[in-house]
Formats: C-alpha cells, sequence, structure tokens
C-alpha cells in the first residue's frame, strides 16, 4: 500500500526545502496563469469535531501567512452540497481545490471536473479512489489501524480477560480511510481469533461514521450477545462514546475496554474517567501545514516532489503522498496531547477531570 513514511518529525522537509520545486508540468496550466486562491471542502462536522476545531483553524492560519486567497467550506455530510460547493468555488476562480470526499463517487466526480477546468487537486486525509489528485495527504492509516488493534490486545490483556468476545464498529464503509483502518486492526486482531485466544464478535460498519447508528447498532450487538461483549474496537472516538453511552445504561462502562481515534476532547475526557482505554492521536496541525504547503506551491504555479506514493487500485496509479505517523494515546500518556498544544489543558481538566489531569500528570 505505500512505498514510505514520512514522520511527523521529518515534516519539517517541506518547509525547509525537502521537497524540490520545479516548474509546473502538468499540462493544464493548473495555477501558473490564475491569481492564487485555494478552495477547501472539509466533510462534516458530526462525525468527528477535528474538521472545524482543528482543520480548519490550522489551514486558515498557513494559508493567511502566506497571504493566499482561499475559501474554506463544509459539505455537512450531504453529497449534493459538496458538489455544489466545488461547483461555486471554480466558479470563484481558484486554481486549487483540496477536498476530503464524503465517498470516492462524489469525489471522484468533483476531481474530474476540476480537471477539466485546469483546477489543480489536493485529497487531503482521505484519497478519492479513481480519482485524479495532484497529492495525497494524510496519515499512514494502517498503522492508525495497528495501534487501535494493539490498544485493545494491551487494555484486554491489562483486564486478565479470558477468551474476550470482542466487538467491532467500523467507519464508514464508503470512506476507504475506514477501510485501511480495518486492514490495520484486523490484522493485530485476526491471529487473536485464529488461535482462540479471543472470540470473534459482531463486526459492522457504521453508515457516514453516524454516532447515533453507532449506538443503535451496538444496542443491537448487546441483545444479539446477551450482553456478552467484553472489547470494542471502535474506529474513532465518536463511535467509541456511542459505545460507552450503552455501556453505561448497562452499568459495563470501565469493565469493558473500548477504542478510539482523534484524539477528541470527548475522547481524551473518556480516557481520563477509566471509560475508554485509548484513543489514536493524529498531529493534525502537521497534515494541514504539509497540505497547504503543497495547496499554495500548486496555486503558485509550482510542483513540488512528495516523499513517497500509495497505490490507488481503482485508477491503477502510484498517487504521490505524504504519510504521518499516528501514536497511540492511553492514560499515562494523556498529557502528550496537551504538551503538543492540541487539546487545552483548560478544557480537558474543567470541572470533575481536575483530580484525573493531576492524576495523569496533565500540566
Amino acid at each position: 500500500m505505500r512505498r514510505g513514511i514520512l514522520t511527523i518529525a521529518a515534516v519539517g522537509l517541506l518547509t525547509t526545502g525537502g521537497l524540490a520545486a520545479c516548474g509546473d508540468d502538468s499540462g493544464d496550466g493548473g495555477g501558473s496563469t490564475a491569481e492564487p486562491k485555494i478552495g477547501v471542502i472539509l466533510p462534516d462536522s458530526a462525525s468527528s469535531d477535528r474538521w472545524e476545531t482543528a482543520d480548519r483553524k490550522y489551514l486558515e492560519a498557513a494559508f493567511n501567512a502566506a497571504g493566499i486567497k482561499h475559501n474554506i467550506q463544509n459539505a455537512q455530510g450531504d453529497k449534493a452540497q459538496f458538489q455544489t460547493l466545488a461547483d461555486q468555488m471554480m466558479t470563484d476562480g481558484v486554481n486549487v481545490l483540496m477536498i476530503v470526499n464524503l465517498d470516492s463517487g462524489t469525489g471522484k466526480a468533483v476531481l474530474d471536473k476540476a480537471k477539466t477546468q485546469g483546477v489543480l487537486t489536493i485529497d487531503y486525509d482521505r484519497l478519492t479512489l479513481g480519482g485524479s489528485a495532484e497529492y495525497y495527504v494524510s496519515f499512514d492509516n494502517e498503522a492508525v489501524g495497528k495501534l487501535q488493534g494493539e490498544g485493545l490486545v494491551k487494555c484486554l490483556t491489562d483486564k486478565g480477560a479470558q477468551k474476550p468476545v470482542v466487538a467491532e464498529l467500523n467507519g464508514s464503509e464508503t470512506d476507504n480511510n475506514a477501510t485501511l483502518f480495518k486492514n490495520g486492526y484486523d490484522g493485530i486482531l485476526k491471529a487473536k481469533y485464529d488461535s482462540g485466544e479471543y472470540v470473534k464478535g459482531p463486526d459492522q460498519w457504521v453508515p457516514g461514521w453516524d454516532n447515533a447508528q453507532a449506538g443503535t447498532l451496538f444496542e443491537q450487538m448487546m441483545t444479539q450477545q446477551n450482553s456478552k461483549i467484553d472489547g470494542v474496537l471502535a474506529a474513532n472516538d465518536g463511535l467509541g462514546n456511542a459505545v460507552i453511552s450503552v455501556l453505561k445504561k448497562n452499568k459495563l462502562n470501565g469493565k469493558v475496554p473500548v477504542t478510539g481515534q482523534d484524539a477528541t476532547l470527548q475522547g481524551l475526557q473518556n480516557i481520563l474517567a477509566g471509560d475508554q482505554c485509548m484513543t489514536v492521536y493524529k498531529a493534525i496541525k502537521q497534515e494541514a501545514d504539509a497540505a497547504a504547503e503543497l495547496a499554495i506551491a500548486l496555486a503558485k504555479g509550482e510542483k513540488k516532489t512528495a516523499p513517497t506514493t500509495v497505490k490507488d487500485p481503482e485508477g491503477n496509479r502510484d498517487v504521490p503522498a505524504v504519510l504521518l505517523e499516528p501514536k497511540a494515546i492511553y492514560k499515562e500518556n494523556v498529557k502528550d496531547v496537551v504538551a503538543d498544544g492540541f487539546i487545552a489543558k483548560e478544557a480537558l481538566c474543567a470541572g470533575t477531570f481536575a483530580a484525573a489531569c493531576t492524576e495523569a500528570g496533565v500540566s
């Protein structure tokens, strides 16, 4: 799937000349003649609060620092709105379009239309299968899933679980990232299932990463298993919180390890409370800065060499890529997320979480 990983520490290469700039050789004139202007379409604000609280903030800061005109919009999970926003941005003269697709079909339609209009494109966070983006900027998503699988194993081991029944709540089946996450954690859990150490329980995709649906699906899982579920691989913090809400109703929170992803405020507080065993921190500022640098270069008529590629199996092409390294977060290193400036101590440690923050060494 990948030829190399650019670690978080190495992202500085993007801003210190590690990517060699050259003239735009795309042949469509995409960024060299128009006034530099960048459009960004974020996917929603319901599946994860990161898109509005982190990605938007960091992208805006990078564009403002470069003095580049930009327009950042959120499709709020609406495919028709996603396409409308793209059309409006192209009409308004963006010469670079960065998207987080809602699914590959919608994303491909937007990327293809942009290409016909000479607008250069970047896949941000999610790869559009069959698409035509100049670059893909994300995290090593199989590594994210691997950390989740390893995390659940660690937490079940810490609890001394014997032949635990494990349920899986995956993200949206139309999101290529969700597939990569699942590849990662299934690679860890399959060995446990095959050896008989773990029992494979219910395994379901959650349409659109919808947290409410996740709660309903998990309640159905609990009924199906007569409440015999000993661990839950939840693909992100929102799905994890939906699971925790059901566990609380059954007085099982804290007894059943639950994973997550994104290191959201809610997810970290669930970890401090002992209701969630781990999450995966992705340094979104690094992702946004890397994507913004590539977008700014394209908008100015330059094309930079990416440090690696990923294979698009539907488009049968190697997509130039920047892949960042994720980090597993447990109660003992929640403080690392605060130290990195991603979550403010004042927000994390408010009210009843103050004592837990002190215990976890958050300063």
